[in-house]
Formats: structure tokens, sequence, C-alpha cells
């Protein structure tokens, strides 16, 4: 069994669209390997995936390299996978399994409080972000996850979404009007995406158009 690093926090049928929409993309994922898999949710709402067949092992390591992986047993300076539980001015706790504490000192993330920064990069609650489980201190955000928000703040303006599945953003979007505005909607975690917007395209009105039918958090992130 592997515990998907996304977790499923919506209700009613709105969950019920998200786990459907999770099942799919689990399948095709192991579309090409000689397994079956069931899906299930743990009380703390992360996702598990229990895998038979001969390719299980493969399979395993495949879902855990696409999602992240909640493990019991993290080992230290290794790269594990948490999804943003809360923030304050001390620092951002993940929830990988139990609450990992990254204080403000280790983000790493350039000036400014843990708030300022989450709106600086568009870190809606509940988005996974990798970090590193030190061996004598604390745990710090990991160097491929800096790198990935610094291109965030380098490239064209983004809108940063929970609470709703890629294809229901996708649909928004076209619904309000925006879809020749927009390059993609990238997958961030399951319930989690991010909005890259075309050369020209204002994020914070984006923001407000798109807004308005969605039932989530959104974040504007301004290069």
């Amino acid at each position: 069994m592997v515990v998907l690093a996304t977790k499923v926090y919506v209700e009613g049928e709105a969950r019920r669209r998200a786990l459907d929409s999770l099942e799919s993309l689990v399948a095709n994922d192991l579309a090409d390997l000689d397994v079956e898999f069931t899906l299930g949710l743990r009380d703390d709402e992360f996702p598990s995936v229990t895998v038979t067949g001969e390719d299980a092992t493969v399979a395993r390591n495949l879902l855990a390299a696409e999602w992240g992986a909640i493990t019991p047993h993290r080992e230290t300076g290794e790269t594990h996978v948490g999804t943003l539980e809360s923030w304050d001015d001390e620092g951002f706790v993940l929830d990988a399994g139990e609450e990992v504490r990254v204080p403000a000192e280790e983000l790493g993330l350039g000036q400014g409080s843990p708030a300022q920064v989450r709106k600086r990069f568009g870190l809606v609650q509940h988005v996974p972000l990798r970090f590193v489980e030190a061996e004598d201190g604390p745990a710090r955000l990991a160097d491929d996850e800096r790198d990935r928000l610094y291109e965030w703040t380098r490239g064209t303006d983004r809108v940063n979404v929970n609470s709703a599945t890629r294809a229901e953003v996708r649909a928004t979007v076209n619904r309000a009007g925006h879809a020749e505005d927009i390059v993609t909607v990238e997958r961030l975690g399951l319930l989690e995406q991010s909005i890259v917007c075309r050369e020209g395209t204002d994020a914070p009105g984006l923001l407000a158009d798109v807004g308005p039918h969605l039932r989530s958090e959104l974040l504007a992130v301004v290069p």
C-alpha cells in the first residue's frame, strides 16, 4: 500500500468527484503495468492505494514518485512531501502524516513573514510541498521546492487554487470566458491547481473573474 501525499478535504458530492478523478489518474499512471488497485481514504484525509499483481512494487514506486508518499518513518537528509496545513509567525506547519514544522528561517524564500511569503508565492492551504528532514535540527524546504517556487515568480502570472480538481478549474476558466487567456492548468495536488496565464494576462483580474465561481482559496502570483 502507498499513501499519497495529497489530501481529499472536500465533502459530499465534491468528495465523490475528487475520488473519482483520483481513481482515473491512478489508473492512467498504472495503465502499462500488470497490477490491480483499490483506492481508499484514511481518517486523516490522505488517500491510500493498495496494489496487487506482478508489477506491484514498480507501481507503488511510480505512485510515490508521481504524488509523493506519506510514510511513518522518514529518512533524515531525504526529500519528503507534506501538505501545507497552517502558518504563523514562526513558520509553516506541514502535514506529512504527522505535524512537521518548517521554521521561518528554513523556508529560504526571501524576506517577509511566513504569511507574506505564502501569499507572494501563491501557496494555498493544503498544497503539497517538498521538505528535507534534518538529522539534528528543524526541517527545511527542499532545494528543488525553493527552485520551483522562485520559477513561478520569474514567469508569467499565475492564479493558484485549492478545493477543486484540474477538470473543475479548467471548466470554470472556460465558463468565465478566459480560455484564451491561459496556457494551461498545472496540477499541484489532487485539489490544488495553478492556472498559468498567457503573456499579458493579469492574474488579479483573472482571479476576480474566476473566483466567484469556485468555493476555493485563490492566490495570485505576479512576477
